[in-house]
């Protein structure tokens, strides 16, 4: 069976808003307040936790104070949990992608670098959880992106076959996942990662959802 698998953040839903505000309570909590922009550090949002609390610190003269940005970092996640789901929404048209993809016969799954507890939580906050046959997250496995097994055992557990799958993604990690998998890639245009998604040499570029259901056919065939 041929696979679609999607990452999350940033190409399924845009999750910088909420990641921000956990971010910014922590540093709240170090006296500093909100040091972070939902807007302008969006990208470095979805680079993870310590990617936000390291920005953060240089910006405080402190770049070098990583036994800060370790202590802070699980009070993020506790943050980020109790309020996961405050500014996040789907990307337009991402839901009916999925449906008519698995109208046409693929399996579609959720690949992200989002540690598991928390891509559950989100996805099952937003009502799709249950649209997508599999979801790993970082710490399902030994390995995570941009290991291509990570990819290779979420189409597995998809009921896919792996070597038949497409990665639907938003960042470098996930071309270079694609890249190492010897799967094609798409790359979303719209997502706030800020990188050039054209520079990275995707097998094709995602302007809108619309247009995934025929971009799946052209690179991996009818399923």
């Amino acid at each position: 069976m041929k696979t679609v698998v999607f990452d999350l953040d940033g190409t399924l839903a845009d999750t910088s808003g909420d990641l921000i505000a956990a971010a910014n309570a922590c540093f709240r909590d170090m006296g500093e307040g909100d040091v972070l922009d939902a807007k302008t550090d969006a990208g470095t949002a979805l680079k993870g936790g310590r990617a936000m609390l390291r920005l953060g610190m240089e910006r405080l003269g402190r770049a070098e104070d990583e036994a800060t940005i370790d202590r802070y970092y699980p009070m993020l996640l506790e943050a980020y949990g109790r309020e996961i789901d405050t500014h996040t929404v789907l990307y337009p048209g991402a839901m009916q992608a999925v449906a008519a993809l698995k109208a046409s016969g693929y399996r579609v799954a959720i690949c992200t670098n989002k540690p598991e507890a928390l891509a559950h939580t989100l996805l099952t906050r937003l009502g799709v959880r249950d649209a997508f046959g599999a979801m790993v997250g970082a710490d399902t496995l030994a390995m995570r992106k941009p290991d291509p097994e990570h990819l290779f055992e979420t189409a597995r557990r998809a009921g896919g076959d792996p070597a038949l799958c497409l990665l639907v993604g938003d960042t470098n990690t996930d071309r270079e996942t694609a890249r190492a998998a010897g799967v094609p890639c798409v790359l979303v245009s719209f997502g706030p990662s800020g990188d050039d998604m054209a520079a990275l040499a995707p097998e094709a570029l995602l302007d809108h959802y619309d247009d995934l259901p025929d971009i799946v056919t052209r690179l991996i065939g009818a399923a």
